[in-house]
């Protein structure tokens, strides 16, 4: 080989290290010391198809999921709904009462289950649906009873319209752009569901409350709240609120409802109302509306639809009766002023088994002194039948978090405080912490995988 082609082939190593070597040029560049320029060359190489590979992962990875948003959910689906589903896919009317049947009396997770229906019309279910319950996949388990479920949300995996600000690598970017996609979102997101057993000592049959979660994270920001501090990075649909009602081992035992889990439910209302409608309507579980509290820092245009539309109680996270100290813990406080909630609150009638209660964390001398006791009355008066008030305000300790620049109020101050209320016709209750030891306390829930 003559002093030329050596050189040619040194310049073909270095300006073309995604080009392969021959045996010849090989040797020729060993024995002119060459043998980091074709190391390079190999490296290259091996990167490439390893970016090849993770590439058609991620592609496949998003055919999936965009082929299962094309599928609906039927758990969370109306009657009605799920009448215009049949009549367009051909299937008798009454078919539907019968899905609604299996969905909700009888709770299967298989449409296959579904035996009174043709083999046709489950075929063609299968095809356009899913039945949309999916097990939780981790559960902890506190020293006192209390059980914290975690769900992965698999109907939100990709919801580029409800996560702007979520990350998503450089080629899980590229993959969706050269697929026609904007993506915006992580793959996996979880939200909490927290199961309370009640032993009633007076001898009545047993309570088991479910708190759940209707967002991935939350807009409001609560200073002391950690689902407060992750932000937001999600709407949850009714199929995934009900979800977690409805695949935990307890769930027939269940006898209340709680949304206070993660998120606001006045910022998901769609999705809450659908939800709640399906635990209360006759052709779905038919609860008593009086089972479920739905609980909100006080969104007013959401709050006032959510009153005029249902009958579940409310409770409102309160947490300092004073403007300015609450707008120090409570962001929301410069949008939807607490002056502004009452004033909404004192228009509606509460004379009916409705109950209106008010959430109010107790922060070592930040909102529990005689002060804040005495404002607090003061605020709340005016939301009564006649001159009794029927309002009920629940203390609640604050459960300390990682970095939290907060200490829950002595045992002295919750005491008077909750003395005070009382003696001035506000009922009061300081409500139990269940469940600290698992993070799923009051204020802690943070859905990450442990």
């Amino acid at each position: 080989m003559t002093s030329k082609e050596i050189e040619n082939s040194k310049l073909k190593s270095e300006n073309y290290p995604d080009a392969a070597a021959s045996p010849l040029e090989r040797g020729t560049a060993k024995r002119g010391g060459m043998s980091s320029q074709f190391s390079t060359v190999r490296q290259s190489r091996a990167e490439g198809k390893s970016q090849d590979l993770h590439y058609a992962e991620t592609q496949n990875r998003l055919e999936e999921i965009i082929n299962s948003q094309l599928k609906k959910d039927l758990l969370g689906m109306s009657l009605a709904e799920l009448q215009q589903l049949c009549e367009a896919e051909g299937m008798p009317k009454f078919a539907a009462k019968q899905i609604c049947d299996w969905l909700y009396a009888k709770r299967v997770d298989s449409i296959d289950a579904m035996t009174n229906l043709s083999l046709k019309a489950r075929s063609r279910l299968n095809e356009i649906a899913y039945i949309g319950r999916h097990a939780p996949v981790q559960c902890q388990v506190s020293k006192d009873g209390t059980k914290k479920y975690l769900f992965e949300i698999e109907n939100g995996e990709l919801r580029i319209e409800n996560c702007p600000g979520a990350a998503a690598s450089p080629l899980e970017r590229d993959t969706a752009k050269r697929g026609g996609m904007s993506l915006n979102s992580q793959l996996r997101k979880y939200v909490e569901a927290v199961y309370i057993p009640e032993l009633n000592t007076g001898g009545g049959s047993p309570r088991a409350t479910l708190c759940i979660s209707c967002q991935v994270g939350c807009k409001m920001g609560c200073r002391f709240c950690v689902t407060g501090q992750q932000g937001f990075h999600g709407n949850l649909t009714a199929s995934d609120i009900l979800n977690q009602i409805f695949s935990i081992p307890e769930s027939s035992t269940l006898t209340n409802i709680v949304y206070m889990g993660m998120g606001e439910p006045m910022d998901n209302l769609d999705s809450v109302l659908r939800s709640t409608e399906v635990l209360t309507a006759s052709w779905g579980l038919g609860w008593s509306p009086h089972r479920i509290t739905v609980s909100s820092v006080g969104i007013i245009p959401g709050l006032r639809r959510f009153l005029d539309e249902s009958q579940c109680h409310l409770a409102i996270s309160l947490h300092n009766p004073f403007a300015d100290e609450r707008l120090a813990i409570m962001p929301m406080q410069k949008t939807y002023p607490i002056a502004d909630i009452i004033a909404l609150l004192r228009r509606y009638d509460w004379s009916g088994q409705r109950r209106i209660s008010f959430e109010y964390t107790m922060l070592r001398g930040l909102n529990d002194t005689s002060r804040h006791a005495a404002e607090l009355v003061r605020l709340l008066k005016g939301i009564s039948v006649g001159r009794t008030p029927v309002c009920r305000v629940n203390l609640i300790r604050f459960h300390s978090s990682p970095d939290a620049p907060y200490k829950t109020s002595t045992p002295q101050a919750i005491t008077a405080f909750q003395n005070y209320l009382n003696a001035h016709g506000i009922t009061c209750t300081l409500r139990a912490s269940r469940g600290e030891d698992i993070m799923a306390a009051c204020g802690l829930l943070a859905g990450q995988k442990r």
